[in-house]
Protein backbone atom coordinates (compact mmCIF):
# COMPACT_ATOMS: atom_id res chain seq x y z
CA UNK A 1 0.00 0.00 0.00
CA UNK A 2 1.56 3.51 -1.05
CA UNK A 3 0.81 7.19 0.05
CA UNK A 4 -2.22 7.26 -2.95
CA UNK A 5 -3.75 4.80 -0.50
CA UNK A 6 -4.10 6.92 2.27
CA UNK A 7 -5.20 10.00 0.32
CA UNK A 8 -7.93 7.52 -1.33
CA UNK A 9 -9.50 6.75 2.24
CA UNK A 10 -9.37 10.04 3.77
CA UNK A 11 -11.71 10.80 6.40
CA UNK A 12 -11.91 14.21 6.15
CA UNK A 13 -12.18 16.84 9.19
CA UNK A 14 -11.54 14.47 12.60
CA UNK A 15 -14.90 15.90 13.76
CA UNK A 16 -16.89 14.50 10.72
CA UNK A 17 -15.74 11.29 9.48
CA UNK A 18 -16.51 9.75 6.45
CA UNK A 19 -19.33 7.03 6.54
CA UNK A 20 -18.26 4.86 3.52
CA UNK A 21 -14.16 5.18 4.71
CA UNK A 22 -15.62 4.23 8.35
CA UNK A 23 -17.67 1.32 7.06
CA UNK A 24 -14.57 -0.54 4.85
CA UNK A 25 -11.73 -0.07 7.40
CA UNK A 26 -14.60 -2.03 9.68
CA UNK A 27 -15.24 -4.65 7.17
CA UNK A 28 -11.29 -4.73 6.86
CA UNK A 29 -11.11 -5.66 10.37
CA UNK A 30 -13.43 -7.93 10.26
CA UNK A 31 -11.93 -9.91 7.84
CA UNK A 32 -8.28 -9.92 9.58
CA UNK A 33 -6.95 -6.62 7.97
CA UNK A 34 -4.24 -4.62 9.57
CA UNK A 35 -5.54 -1.15 9.37
CA UNK A 36 -3.83 2.38 9.78
CA UNK A 37 -5.91 5.18 11.68
CA UNK A 38 -5.68 8.31 13.41
CA UNK A 39 -6.47 8.43 17.18
CA UNK A 40 -6.49 11.57 19.83
CA UNK A 41 -2.72 10.93 20.71
CA UNK A 42 -0.60 9.31 17.66
CA UNK A 43 -1.72 7.03 14.58
CA UNK A 44 -2.12 3.87 15.27
CA UNK A 45 -2.45 0.17 13.78
CA UNK A 46 -5.34 -1.76 14.48
CA UNK A 47 -6.49 -5.34 14.28
CA UNK A 48 -9.59 -7.30 15.73
CA UNK A 49 -9.05 -9.46 18.70
CA UNK A 50 -11.69 -12.12 17.38
CA UNK A 51 -9.90 -12.84 14.36
CA UNK A 52 -7.55 -16.11 14.67
CA UNK A 53 -3.86 -14.42 14.17
CA UNK A 54 -4.58 -11.38 14.80
CA UNK A 55 -1.65 -11.38 17.58
CA UNK A 56 1.54 -12.80 15.36
CA UNK A 57 -0.01 -10.35 12.00
CA UNK A 58 0.73 -7.26 14.53
CA UNK A 59 3.46 -8.18 15.91
CA UNK A 60 5.64 -9.06 13.21
CA UNK A 61 3.81 -6.06 11.22
CA UNK A 62 5.57 -3.60 14.25
CA UNK A 63 8.42 -5.92 14.85
CA UNK A 64 7.01 -6.10 18.79
CA UNK A 65 8.97 -8.51 20.99
CA UNK A 66 6.59 -10.60 22.81
CA UNK A 67 6.77 -9.43 26.11
CA UNK A 68 5.31 -5.89 25.16
CA UNK A 69 1.57 -5.87 25.49
CA UNK A 70 -1.17 -4.78 22.84
CA UNK A 71 -3.54 -2.60 24.46
CA UNK A 72 -7.52 -2.11 23.92
CA UNK A 73 -9.56 0.77 22.28
CA UNK A 74 -12.63 0.98 23.25
CA UNK A 75 -15.44 3.52 22.47
CA UNK A 76 -17.83 2.92 25.67
CA UNK A 77 -17.10 1.03 28.98
CA UNK A 78 -19.67 -1.63 27.96
CA UNK A 79 -16.88 -2.40 24.98
CA UNK A 80 -14.40 -2.59 28.00
CA UNK A 81 -16.69 -4.67 30.32
CA UNK A 82 -17.48 -7.03 27.56
CA UNK A 83 -13.75 -7.52 27.52
CA UNK A 84 -13.96 -9.14 31.07
CA UNK A 85 -12.29 -6.37 32.82
CA UNK A 86 -13.40 -5.17 36.33
CA UNK A 87 -12.93 -1.68 37.78
CA UNK A 88 -12.36 -0.62 41.79
CA UNK A 89 -12.70 2.86 43.24
CA UNK A 90 -9.87 4.09 41.88
CA UNK A 91 -10.07 2.79 38.41
CA UNK A 92 -13.26 4.33 38.02
CA UNK A 93 -12.16 7.68 39.35
CA UNK A 94 -9.32 8.01 36.56
CA UNK A 95 -11.99 6.60 33.92
CA UNK A 96 -14.26 9.52 34.87
CA UNK A 97 -11.60 11.77 34.71
CA UNK A 98 -9.70 11.44 31.79
CA UNK A 99 -11.75 8.97 29.36
CA UNK A 100 -12.32 9.55 26.17
CA UNK A 101 -8.46 10.84 26.49
CA UNK A 102 -4.90 9.84 26.61
CA UNK A 103 -5.33 7.23 29.32
CA UNK A 104 -4.35 3.79 29.10
CA UNK A 105 -5.43 1.69 32.72
CA UNK A 106 -4.39 -1.46 32.61
CA UNK A 107 -7.15 -3.15 34.39
CA UNK A 108 -7.43 -6.66 35.81
CA UNK A 109 -9.50 -9.42 33.93
CA UNK A 110 -11.87 -11.78 35.86
CA UNK A 111 -9.81 -14.54 34.52
CA UNK A 112 -6.90 -12.83 36.49
CA UNK A 113 -5.12 -11.76 33.67
CA UNK A 114 -4.58 -7.89 33.04
CA UNK A 115 -4.79 -5.65 30.14
CA UNK A 116 -4.49 -2.09 29.12
CA UNK A 117 -7.71 -0.08 28.18
CA UNK A 118 -7.93 2.91 26.59
CA UNK A 119 -11.27 5.35 25.39
CA UNK A 120 -10.14 7.80 22.55
CA UNK A 121 -11.20 11.56 22.43
CA UNK A 122 -11.26 11.17 18.39
CA UNK A 123 -14.41 11.01 16.53
CA UNK A 124 -12.95 8.65 13.84
CA UNK A 125 -11.37 6.22 15.92
CA UNK A 126 -15.20 5.74 18.01
CA UNK A 127 -16.81 5.80 14.48
CA UNK A 128 -14.09 2.64 13.66
CA UNK A 129 -15.14 0.96 17.50
CA UNK A 130 -18.90 1.45 16.99
CA UNK A 131 -18.82 0.04 13.23
CA UNK A 132 -16.86 -3.04 14.28
CA UNK A 133 -18.81 -3.54 17.83
CA UNK A 134 -15.75 -4.81 19.64
CA UNK A 135 -13.13 -3.37 21.08
CA UNK A 136 -9.75 -3.44 19.38
CA UNK A 137 -5.67 -3.91 19.43
CA UNK A 138 -4.40 -1.17 19.03
CA UNK A 139 -0.89 0.20 19.03
CA UNK A 140 1.02 2.75 17.89
CA UNK A 141 1.71 3.17 14.43
CA UNK A 142 5.68 2.69 14.03
CA UNK A 143 8.15 -0.03 13.94
CA UNK A 144 8.64 -0.47 17.67
CA UNK A 145 11.39 1.62 19.08
CA UNK A 146 11.29 4.15 16.17
CA UNK A 147 9.03 7.69 16.58
CA UNK A 148 5.51 7.34 16.43
CA UNK A 149 3.38 8.59 13.66
CA UNK A 150 1.54 11.98 14.03
CA UNK A 151 0.13 11.67 10.67
CA UNK A 152 -1.13 9.16 8.11
CA UNK A 153 1.87 9.93 5.53
CA UNK A 154 4.10 8.77 8.07
CA UNK A 155 1.85 5.76 9.50
CA UNK A 156 1.98 4.48 5.64
CA UNK A 157 5.84 5.18 5.67
CA UNK A 158 6.57 3.50 8.37
CA UNK A 159 3.95 0.16 8.43
CA UNK A 160 1.78 0.61 4.57
CA UNK A 161 3.49 -2.35 3.11
CA UNK A 162 1.92 -4.57 6.20
CA UNK A 163 -2.13 -2.92 6.93
CA UNK A 164 -4.42 -2.93 4.19
CA UNK A 165 -6.06 0.35 5.04
CA UNK A 166 -5.29 3.87 6.39
CA UNK A 167 -7.65 6.23 7.43
CA UNK A 168 -6.56 9.97 6.68
CA UNK A 169 -7.77 12.14 9.07
CA UNK A 170 -5.12 14.76 9.34
CA UNK A 171 -2.13 15.27 11.81
CA UNK A 172 -2.93 14.00 15.36
CA UNK A 173 -3.92 16.43 17.44
CA UNK A 174 -2.13 15.28 20.69
CA UNK A 175 1.01 13.97 19.31
CA UNK A 176 2.33 11.81 22.38
CA UNK A 177 1.39 8.40 23.29
CA UNK A 178 -0.77 7.75 26.36
CA UNK A 179 -0.03 7.79 29.72
CA UNK A 180 -0.08 3.98 30.94
CA UNK A 181 -1.05 3.40 34.35
CA UNK A 182 -2.39 0.85 36.93
CA UNK A 183 -3.19 0.88 40.36
CA UNK A 184 -1.80 -1.53 43.05
CA UNK A 185 -2.67 -1.74 46.71
CA UNK A 186 -4.66 1.44 46.04
CA UNK A 187 -1.27 3.08 44.84
CA UNK A 188 -0.89 4.85 41.37
CA UNK A 189 1.73 3.36 39.46
CA UNK A 190 2.76 5.52 36.13
CA UNK A 191 3.82 2.50 33.80
CA UNK A 192 5.08 4.98 30.94
CA UNK A 193 4.72 8.61 31.37
CA UNK A 194 2.65 10.38 28.28
CA UNK A 195 -0.05 12.81 27.12
CA UNK A 196 -1.08 13.15 30.92
CA UNK A 197 0.95 14.85 32.93
CA UNK A 198 2.36 12.59 35.97
CA UNK A 199 1.72 15.24 38.62
CA UNK A 200 -2.30 15.39 37.11
CA UNK A 201 -2.66 11.62 37.52
CA UNK A 202 -1.19 11.57 41.14
CA UNK A 203 -3.71 14.36 42.35
CA UNK A 204 -6.50 12.40 40.51
CA UNK A 205 -5.93 9.45 42.86
CA UNK A 206 -4.93 11.37 45.95
CA UNK A 207 -7.83 13.31 46.26
CA UNK A 208 -10.48 10.22 45.55
CA UNK A 209 -9.08 8.37 48.80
Amino acid sequence: MGADMAQMLSTGALTAPDPGAIAGAAIALRQGALVLLPTDTVYGIAADPRVAGWEQKLRRAKRRPEDKPIPFLASSMEQIEEQGAEMNELERALAKAFWPGGLTLVLQLRNGREEGFRIPDCAVTLAVLNAVGTALRVTSANVSGEPAAIDAAAAVAALGETAEWCLDAGPAQGGTASSVVRIRNEHLEILRAGAIPDAVLERCVGETR
